[in-house]
């Protein structure tokens, strides 16, 4: 399962001060989505190639067939099977291969489905949400370590462990505690400095791999999946495992608050740009981020939390405690293009089908989708820039229509 998921421009938390205004009461599954009329649809143009829209859905039916038939499934007030599900995107499979024109396709989805909308992250759930990207770093690596290769990739150490606290006592079920168990006891698992700095976890066997550029090592902990080229040209995927437990904390806002950044440049690529010219704060920079990622060697990649590979442009993390796992949605916002020269040349509109397949510890609430970007160059630049913007909906056969 593909936990981490930090988006690399949500970089700042904004504290709100207490008002005498009534706030409304915390979202659930039940009214994270809104159902709308036909008449608040969206245009469902699409702004991609159908072949990543049929590999999309190919991944989320692969998870639904792992599930039993009538496992059910939260769209707001209303719920469904997982029969029902996987005969939306067989559905949408089919419009898509036989349907020649967005106008048509349209006119299809508003006889066959019904469309839901996300309440959104503001106040008055308008429907508003935050777009960020990530993608899945490549780096150079080695399986042995050597004076080029001396920064280590660590699988699951023995002594992690993780408690569900419902297991004795019921009202705390669902919640978990992270740590290690030392003698008789459980602690706290260690911390970033503990295990990079201090060298806690050093030649115990747990090293994965080794690589040489630790900026992107610690990108590659955000992202929490990525590539690892070998010296012999075979590639190694990694992926994460499970984490030390501890809170993750944002390097962008502290280098906004110690004033070497400011908030109008930041990005993925000026904090790297930053970090490379001042290497000797990395420690101090990294160090405050005290969240730690293990990760295990996979066939393929990069995963969602449902186990299947991600497809590129077409997968998205949502907080799956609110939003169906697996579903077919739509999203509305906006996309850079790239100049040749790497820059952001302006934004245009990016709408498109994507599936509910990730999940991550930074996208929390109805008001958050983390879009999968892919690998390479504009894979980079799109999640180290995206912060738009937009609304995302999720489409459901209608009853009458399923079978």
């Amino acid at each position: 399962m593909r936990q981490r998921l930090f988006p690399l421009c949500l970089l700042v938390s904004c504290v709100v001060a207490c008002t005498s205004t009534l706030e409304p009461p915390p979202l659930t599954e039940k009214t994270a989505l809104v159902r709308i009329d036909p008449q608040e649809y969206p245009g469902f143009a699409d702004d991609m190639d159908i072949a990543s829209a049929r590999a999309g859905a190919l991944q989320s039916l692969k998870y639904l067939e792992r599930l039993s038939p009538t496992h059910e499934f939260r769209f707001g007030e209303d719920t469904f099977s997982a029969a029902h599900i996987a005969g939306s995107i067989e559905k949408f499979l089919d419009l898509i291969d036989t349907v020649p024109t967005p106008a048509e396709l349209r006119e299809h989805i508003h006889e066959f489905f019904l469309v839901y909308r996300s309440a959104g992250r503001d106040k008055d759930r308008k429907g508003e949400v935050l777009f960020t990207g990530y993608f899945e770093p490549v780096m150079q690596g080695s399986l042995a370590r050597t004076d080029e290769y001396r920064y280590p990739i660590y699988g699951r150490p023995d002594d992690w462990t993780r408690i569900d606290l419902g297991l004795f006592d019921s009202q705390l079920k669902g919640r978990h505690v992270t740590g290690r168990h030392t003698g008789h006891t459980v602690v706290p698992y260690y911390t970033r400095e503990e295990i990079d700095t201090k060298g806690k976890l050093e030649k115990r066997g747990y090293e994965l791999a080794w690589v040489k550029d630790p900026i992107g090592l610690f990108f590659l902990h955000i992202q929490g999946s990525g590539e690892i080229v070998l010296e012999d040209g075979n590639c190694l995927k990694v992926h994460y495992n499970c984490s030390n437990g501890r809170s993750y904390r944002s390097v962008g806002g502290l280098l906004i608050d110690e004033n070497r950044i400011c908030v109008e440049e930041m990005s993925m690529q000026r904090i790297r740009s930053y970090l490379m010219s001042n290497m000797a704060e990395l420690d101090h920079v990294f160090n405050h981020n005290e969240s730690y990622i293990f990760f295990e060697i996979v066939d393929e990649g990069p995963l969602g939390c449902l186990g299947v590979p991600l497809t590129p442009g077409r997968s998205i993390a949502t907080d799956t405690g609110l939003f169906p796992k697996g579903a077919l949605a739509f999203i509305q916002t906006r996309k850079p293009v790239i100049a040749p020269d790497g820059s952001i040349r302006e934004w245009i509109d990016c709408n498109r089908f994507v599936f509910n397949q990730d999940t991550g510890a930074a996208i929390k609430g109805p008001g958050r989708v983390d879009l999968f970007c892919g690998k390479g160059s504009y894979a980079d630049l799109f999640a180290g820039h995206m912060k738009q913007n937009g609304t995302l909906y999720f489409l459901v056969l209608k009853e009458t229509s399923i079978f």
